[in-house]
C-alpha cells in the first residue's frame, strides 16, 4: 500500500482538527483507515516470520482510535493527527508486552519496540532484570543489527538518580533511572515512498526483536 495518501490527509488533519471539517472528509479517512488496518495485517505477518508471538495478533486488536479523550486534557482539539498501531501478543495495543509501534505522522513517521509505561511492579521487575542480567542486555544492545537502527533508549520521565533499592554503583546507572524500557528509529522518506514500505519496516523491527524477548521474559513473569 502508499503510505503517502495517510500522511496528506493526517497534514491536512493538523490545519483543520475540528469536527466539521473532518466530517466532511469522514469517507476520505474511512477508507484510509481501512488501508492502515490491511497495511497493520500485512506487517503483523511480516513480523510472525521472526516473531511467532505475533502470528495470532489481530491488526483491529492493535490499531489506535483517532479519537482523542479530551476530558482532562487543556487541548480540546478532537483528533489525533497520527496512526498509530502497537502489535503485541495478549492485548494488541492495550498489551503491557514488549512489542513493535509504528507511528504514522507529517511531523515525523517511527517504529518503536520495547514496553512504555509499565506498571510500577513491572517497572521494579524490569530494572531487576537489567540489574542481574546486564550482560545479556548489553550483548543486545551492541549487536551490529541493533545498533544500525537503535542507538539509546527512551529518556522521557527518567529519574534523576537511582531509585531505591538497586545499587549505587551498578555498571550502568543510567539504565536503571529509565521509566520506559524503549527503543526507536526514525522513518525515511525512501522507505515511507517504498513500495516495499511493509518489508523495509519489518526488517529494521527484527532487529529489535531480541531486545523484545529479553523484556517479555520478565514481563510473563510478572504478570
Amino acid at each position: 500500500m502508499q503510505i503517502q495518501p495517510i500522511l496528506d490527509f493526517l497534514r491536512e488533519l493538523k490545519d483543520n482538527n475540528n469536527r466539521e471539517w473532518f466530517l466532511s472528509n469522514k469517507s476520505r479517512y474511512e477508507y484510509l483507515k481501512t488501508e492502515f488496518e490491511v497495511f497493520s495485517k500485512e506487517l503483523i505477518r511480516a513480523i510472525s516470520a521472526f516473531d511467532d508471538e505475533i502470528k495470532h495478533v489481530e491488526a483491529k486488536d492493535c490499531i489506535f482510535r483517532i479519537y482523542r479523550d479530551t476530558r482532562f486534557s487543556h487541548d480540546k482539539t478532537p483528533y489525533k493527527t497520527h496512526f498509530g498501531v502497537f502489535i503485541a501478543s495478549s492485548g494488541g495495543r492495550k498489551s503491557q508486552r514488549g512489542g513493535y509501534y509504528i507511528h504514522l505522522d507529517p511531523a515525523e513517521s517511527f517504529v518503536g519496540c520495547g514496553v512504555w509505561c509499565p506498571q510500577p511492579d513491572l517497572l521494579k521487575a524490569l530494572r531487576q532484570s537489567v540489574c542481574d542480567n546486564i550482560e545479556e542486555l548489553n550483548a543486545i544492545r551492541q549487536h551490529p543489527d541493533f545498533t544500525k537502527y537503535f542507538n539509546e533508549f527512551f529518556q522521557e520521565d527518567k529519574l534523576k538518580t537511582i531509585p531505591k533499592g538497586f545499587p549505587k554503583d551498578f555498571v550502568e546507572p543510567e539504565l536503571l533511572k529509565l521509566k520506559h524500557y524503549l527503543v526507536s528509529h526514525v522513518l525515511s522518506d525512501r522507505i515511507l515512498k517504498s513500495d516495499n514500505c511493509v518489508s523495509d519496516i519489518a526488517e529494521i523491527l527484527r532487529c529489535a526483536h531480541p531486545f523484545n524477548k529479553f523484556l517479555n521474559f520478565t514481563v510473563d513473569e510478572v504478570l
